[in-house]
């Protein structure tokens, strides 16, 4: 189960995620993103509730950091150590723009 809660101002978008980010909630992320992301400069994704994320909740993320390349920045804040653990493992540490 995943919660995802979007605040925007401007062209700044925060979103916050609390639950799991796995292959069944991912196209539900995927799909948030896609929809809100249009003329946005700032895109944050704070994962303070994240518990657990997938192969597939690391996909979305990086396609979301691949569009937010192009139209701007894409933060990650509030990551805990599990998260943190596996965006090490697999390289993603050096992909995207983590704010410890």
């Amino acid at each position: 189960m995943l919660n995802i809660e979007k605040r925007t101002e401007g062209t700044n978008l925060t979103v916050a995620l609390d639950g799991r980010l796995d292959t069944i909630s991912a196209p539900q992320l995927e799909g948030e993103l896609r929809s809100t992301v249009d003329g946005i400069t700032k895109l944050t994704l704070d994962l303070k509730g994240l518990e657990y994320i997938s192969s597939a909740g690391l996909r979305v993320l990086l396609s979301a950091q691949k569009v937010m390349n192009k139209q701007g920045e894409m933060t990650i804040t509030n990551a805990n150590d599990e998260v943190m653990e596996i965006f090490e493992v697999t390289g993603f540490i050096d992909i995207l723009n983590i704010e410890e």
